[in-house]
């Protein structure tokens, strides 16, 4: 009798959705993990809930991030941005 199989329940979604997710910015694209790892998970908990910094510093590691902050966005591309993520990956992140 064989049990559920993670790795290929994973593969499936990686081959579904792909290793990551990407966005464009004025002209920069960014990618977003399709998914996300347990440490990476208990550190967005951990994470006070207005925190959209650390959110999207977790999310788009440091590099990244680092080039995001320099666009002028808005809190309302951000929530689009993790609609959009979210309806795509099945993680929902940014929905109460």
């Amino acid at each position: 009798m064989s049990g559920f199989d993670v790795n290929a329940a994973r593969a499936q979604r990686m081959e579904a959705h792909g290793k990551s997710w990407s966005f464009q910015l004025d002209g920069d694209t960014f990618e977003l993990p399709t998914e996300i790892g347990h440490r990476t998970a208990r550190a967005l908990r951990d994470l006070d809930d207005n925190d959209v910094d650390g959110l999207l510093g977790l999310l788009l590691g440091e590099k990244q991030f680092k080039l995001f902050v320099e666009h002028d966005v808005t809190m309302q591309d951000i929530a689009a941005i993790l609609e959009a993520y979210g309806k795509e990956t099945g993680l929902g992140l940014g929905e109460d």
